[in-house]
């Protein structure tokens, strides 16, 4: 029997939006461990691919639930597990990978920055020819909601994708682990969720945000599915 996924839950309210009907439809057997809501992280060993997603912790933090999170990631990339880490996810591979988090020279929040621009990222030559970003445009919309950023390790990780404020958009460490800074798996409905929840989110205009959601709504979440479907190849789920 094939192992199933790992989805790992850092906060309630970021579930894995995109990635779930992509499941349904594969047929693909998962589990999901809601940290926030008492779960523990499992053994990496016992799942055929693990994804963390975000939330509001720090990777610097040193409670018993971030140092077990830390200490499994780094058997997933022991044992050459695929992962896929989301915003907090990413920090954490790239901790658990030798790397350092801290914090960003400016929060990134929403789709556009302080001065209206909107949140984009260019893939690197190395992200070009990587099969995580197979089938999409040099540059993709992205939405941020992060303050914290990565510095890489000297050796065994590799830039596949930057931005112009926290330059390290998208990481991969060893053969087959991921990171992503920015959110692709957002839905309609997450959206609209954490609107209510997230405080940075909560201070912003959200007609303006549900506006700017709506401009790019199509291609993001064409751009957000391929990219898990991706990851599923890449895993040998699909």
């Amino acid at each position: 029997m094939q192992k199933p996924l790992l989805i790992v839950k850092n906060i309630t309210h970021e579930g894995p939006g995109l990635l779930e009907e992509l499941l349904q439809n594969e047929g693909i057997a998962s589990r999901i461990e809601d940290l926030s809501r008492g779960g523990t992280f499992p053994d990496p060993r016992d799942y055929r691919a693990v994804i963390v997603l975000g939330g509001p912790q720090s990777a610097n933090d040193e409670t018993p639930a971030m140092q077990l999170q830390l200490q499994q990631i780094n058997t997933a990339l022991n044992e050459n597990i695929p992962y896929l880490g989301i915003c907090l996810g990413m920090q954490t591979l790239v901790k658990a990978g030798g790397g350092r988090v801290m914090k960003c020279p400016e929060k990134e929040i929403g789709f556009t920055d302080n001065n209206g621009n909107p949140y984009g990222i260019e893939l690197t030559a190395a992200g070009q020819h990587d099969p995580l970003f197979a089938g999409l445009k040099n540059r993709l919309t992205v939405f941020q909601l992060h303050g914290e950023t990565v510095e890489l390790a000297p050796s065994g990780m590799e830039l596949l994708a930057s931005g112009h404020l926290c330059h390290n958009q998208a990481v991969k460490v060893g053969t087959n682990a991921y990171g992503l800074q920015c959110h692709f798996e957002m839905t309609s409905s997450m959206f609209l969720k954490w609107m209510t929840i997230d405080g940075d989110l909560k201070r912003m205009n959200h007609k303006t945000l549900i506006d700017q959601f709506e401009a790019c709504r199509e291609e993001y979440t064409a751009t957000g599915t391929k990219l898990m479907n991706n990851f599923l190849g890449i895993a040998s789920f699909i």
